[in-house]
């Protein structure tokens, strides 16, 4: 038996019990290099219990609808943040923690330009982009011990549709 999730459109808002959304404000913070860039400063927190900050390049392949849910994994040591480098979408699956497990899940799917930055400690899904392959840079903890936690649903979640309407 599965059950259905609809992804809705990733926003700041929707998005904030479990991290940030990384993308450019309205207006840029400050104007730099010459008066041709614009800075948005200070987006999200990186934010480890021990370690150092890593760069890595993740390439993934694409998924599609129906997407099965079937795990969920955690960080408990540190935030871990995506950066899409070709503009393709992701499906990005969150769930509330209850009691040291994953509640239910919810579902977004980023536009080009946004990515995300994962709180330290949030149940997600793993990389997922959606219809195309993509390539990501992750910046998260690189350090000794265990920083990693999966949760194996018995049942499946199933992402069949994609909303337009954001959620908050």
């Amino acid at each position: 038996m599965s059950r259905a999730l609809v992804a809705s459109p990733l926003t700041a808002e929707g998005f904030a019990p479990f991290g940030d959304v990384l993308e450019p404000k309205a207006q840029p913070d400050k104007i730099i290099n010459q008066g041709k860039c614009g800075r948005h400063h200070d987006l999200a927190q990186v934010d480890f219990a021990d370690g150092r900050a890593g760069i890595s390049l993740f390439v993934s392949e694409a998924r599609h609808l129906p997407y099965a849910v079937e795990l969920v994994e955690r960080h408990p040591e540190g935030s871990q943040a995506f950066v899409p480098l070709d503009g393709v979408p992701m499906i990005v699956i969150v769930a509330p923690d209850e009691g040291g497990t994953p509640g239910a899940p919810r579902a977004f799917l980023s536009q080009p330009g946004q990515s995300i930055n994962l709180h330290r400690g949030t149940w997600h899904g793993v990389l997922a982009p959606f219809e195309a392959p993509g390539q990501y840079i992750v910046i998260d903890r690189i350090g000794e011990g265990a920083n990693l936690e999966e949760h194996w649903f018995d049942d499946p979640y199933i992402v069949t549709a994609i909303s337009t309407e954001p959620e908050v």
